[in-house]
Order: C-alpha cells, then sequence, then structure tokens
C-alpha cells in the first residue's frame, strides 16, 4: 500500500468479529499491547486535492487504519486494550515467542 494521507477519515467494520494482535507506537515509546481490532473495515476520507477514497481493508491493513485514525481522536492503543496485563515493555515480548519467533497470546515456557 502506497503511503496514503486521509482526510477526515471514517471508518465502518464490515464485521462483527475483532482479532487480537501486538502493537507498538512512538507515541508510547518502548511498550508493546494486544489489541483489539476490526478485521475488515470499509473506510472513506478525502485526499489533499479533495479527491474521494472509498476502500476496504483486512488484516494488517485494516488494523493500521484503525490505528492512525484513533491517533485523530486523541486515542493511543492502550486505551482499546482489553487485558492491560498484556501491555509490556518490548524486550519482554520475547517470553511470548515460541521457537519458530511467531508471537502467542500467552507466555511461552522455557
Amino acid at each position: 500500500m502506497p503511503l496514503t494521507v486521509l482526510i477526515n477519515p471514517e471508518i465502518t467494520p464490515l464485521v462483527e468479529e475483532q482479532s487480537e494482535d501486538w502493537e507498538g507506537c512512538l507515541s508510547v515509546p518502548g511498550m508493546v499491547g494486544r489489541v483489539p481490532r476490526w478485521e475488515k473495515i470499509y473506510y472513506t476520507a478525502l485526499t489533499p486535492t479533495g479527491e474521494r477514497i472509498e476502500r476496504e481493508a483486512e488484516g494488517f491493513h485494516a488494523r493500521v487504519v484503525q490505528h492512525e485514525c484513533d491517533h485523530l481522536d486523541g486515542i493511543l492503543y492502550p486505551q482499546r486494550m482489553t487485558d492491560l496485563d498484556l501491555l509490556m515493555f518490548r524486550e519482554e515480548l520475547r517470553h511470548y515467542k515460541d521457537e519458530t519467533g511467531k508471537i502467542h497470546a500467552t507466555p511461552q515456557t522455557d
């Protein structure tokens, strides 16, 4: 997805299901947390030249759009978390990785 500027974006979820995944942000340096987001969304916005954008997004693209639009409303990802026990320093995330490097929702035992 190329760099895109969204002016006055509006998001509509296309599914009720949300999935949790790890997010970090420069506004909360050194921290990560598991954040629920809608898996599939529809969004509209204007470009800097006034053209209307209408898109469907899913997966990582949908997560990023939701994350960035939250900033416009003064919301940081920890405010979206349902379990603040999963807000941690980035280096602690290593306990959540398995031998393949995949990150899980619960700590891995050694």
